[in-house]
């Protein structure tokens, strides 16, 4: 839908009166003048003609004596309906020149009252002094609007996940703040192009884009008209970089009817820059962020060990998934070894999400692997561990489970800081959970003596963090429930349970999972 005057020049005129004489006055005058006329007889079919034509008149010259209904009834429909509630009324007669008609006309929504016989210059003068009113609050809501689809469009660009999503909300915010079609073009951190358009039809000239980038030089903004050299279309193009050497951020929009004013233009173009240069810093947090996230997450996976001990006492498999690329990294960990008195194994998980986690998660695994390899047994172990984190990381708080099962028989002892309980599967099926357990460490409380196990060969050993089972809105005991019946009805092997776990409780992302799977090997002989 076009309005012909919003933003200036000649207006569109509805003329309404049944007397065709009058009608050819008053229209000849107004062309005379350099504006538009459509024309009606009656009040039904100036409403009909204000519903149905493809463009809104930009006012309304309407007379009081109409054969179907009053003026003032035509004008109280046209201020009513939101599609027309903008346009100005100029009632004008003949014969309802009193001033209670003038007064109810005006308090009626009329914007103006001339009575007959109108000079001509008197006519045009009220026609003009009304347009520029209407003109000027149009700007005003119109810029308002903008201002606020403006606003709506930073917040969802900064909301954007990823490149993908980001470019999804710079089409769609493009094309709410400037009112037409839209079509973005950006490059992701990992150099995918993504290129969208919104409304996803065609119109908007994609290939101008590469004209717009290639004009811009160093980093900012840079806005420029172009016609497409095939169908001579007019597009507005914007293109932004936050720093030198980055590939350009692109919008384009068409150029607005032909009639918008020079001052309409500036305003599209600085509203376009700003779309523009405010989904190129989103982009430009995107990729700090993922440089910042991949470094962090290649530091975390140097903390973690390199392999796991091959021992005939026992197999093991671990599986570590990271959370998704969009969380920020945690502090879950593994770690097995092989000590003097047998294997040990501990999984762990430092409260919090961020590189001061990962850090101090790195921290506790050196320390846990100095104390295991002293031959302290797993409480002592959480008790000095407990001390290292109140000294290195004052305020930190973890939860662990150590585990170490015996060189030469078959006893497992484990100790457990706040952690969720290992699960036992017996031979036979019985699937357990080892709850005995102390307080998380940070806390500087005192450790439970260790708990004994006995263990066969074959048994199976499962340990693992939250992220594996942990779902919004649910109890964690549920959660464990369901571990356990899933993991009973798995294979005994650890590479072939890891994988049995994982296919049957996909995670949601949100967590990094540890998970460790121990079969129970032969004892070792004695001397």
């Amino acid at each position: 839908m076009t309005h012909s005057a919003s933003d200036g020049g000649p207006a569109l005129v509805l003329v309404v009166d049944d007397n065709p004489i009058t009608r050819y006055v008053l229209s000849t005058t107004l062309r005379r003048a350099g504006h538009e006329t459509l024309e009606a007889e009656d009040g039904t079919q100036a409403l009909e003609v204000l519903r149905h034509s493809p463009r809104i008149p930009d006012a309304a010259i309407i007379d009081v004596q109409l054969p179907d209904m009053t003026g003032f009834e035509v004008c109280e429909r046209v201020k009513a309906s939101p599609r027309t509630a903008w346009v100005p009324v100029v009632h004008i007669s003949a014969t309802a020149v009193s001033v209670h008609d003038r007064t109810q006309g005006l308090n009626r929504g009329a914007d103006a009252y001339l009575t007959e016989p109108v000079a001509p210059d008197e006519l045009i003068a009220t026609l003009s002094a009304t347009l520029r009113y209407t003109r000027a609050r149009r700007r005003a809501e119109t810029l308002a609007e903008r201002l606020h689809q403006l606003h709506r469009t930073t917040l969802s660009l900064y909301s954007a996940p990823d490149a993908q999503h980001l470019a999804d909300a710079a089409a769609v915010g493009a094309a709410a703040v400037l009112d037409r079609p839209a079509v973005v073009r950006l490059t992701a951190p990992d150099g995918t192009v993504y290129t969208r358009r919104h409304p996803d039809v065609p119109g908007s000239d994609a290939t101008a884009l590469d004209t717009v980038a290639a004009a811009l030089k160093g980093s900012g903004v840079h806005v420029m008209p172009h016609t497409s050299p095939g169908d001579g279309g007019r597009h507005l193009l914007a293109a932004a970089r936050t720093k030198n050497g980055r590939p350009p951020t692109c919008i384009a929009v068409p150029v607005a009817q032909p009639h918008t004013t020079t001052d309409g233009e500036e305003q599209d173009a600085e509203l376009l820059a700003q779309v523009t240069h405010t989904t190129a810093l989103a982009l430009e947090t995107l990729r700090t962020y993922s440089e910042e996230h991949n470094l962090a997450l290649t530091l975390q996976r140097s903390f973690l060990p390199e392999k796991l001990p091959d021992t005939p006492r026992a197999r093991l498999a671990v599986r570590y998934l990271p959370a998704s690329e969009h969380a920020e990294i945690g502090g879950d960990f593994y770690e097995a070894l092989t000590t003097p008195a047998g294997v040990m194994v501990a999984v762990g998980d430092v409260a919090g999400h961020s590189l001061e986690a990962a850090m101090v998660m790195g921290q506790i695994r050196h320390g846990l692997r100095a104390y295991a390899l002293e031959g302290h047994p797993p409480h002592v172990i959480l008790e000095r561990l407990d001390l290292l984190l109140r000294t290195v990381a004052r305020g930190a708080t973890l939860t662990l489970c150590i585990m170490l099962l015996e060189e030469r028989a078959c006893v497992l002892h484990i100790a457990n800081a706040g952690h969720l309980p290992p699960l036992l599967l017996r031979g036979d099926a019985d699937e357990t959970y080892l709850r005995d357990h102390g307080p998380l460490l940070g806390l500087g409380l005192p450790q439970p003596p260790t708990t004994r196990v006995t263990v066969t060969e074959g048994d199976v050993l499962m340990m693992i963090t939250d992220g594996l089972v942990e779902r919004r809105d649910e109890d964690i005991d549920t959660s464990l429930s369901r571990l356990s019946a899933i993991a009973a009805k798995g294979p005994r092997a650890p590479e072939d349970m890891c994988e049995h776990l994982l296919r049957n409780l996909p995670p949601d992302g949100r967590d990094d999972i540890a998970l460790m799977v121990v079969s129970v090997g032969p004892t070792a002989p004695v001397d």
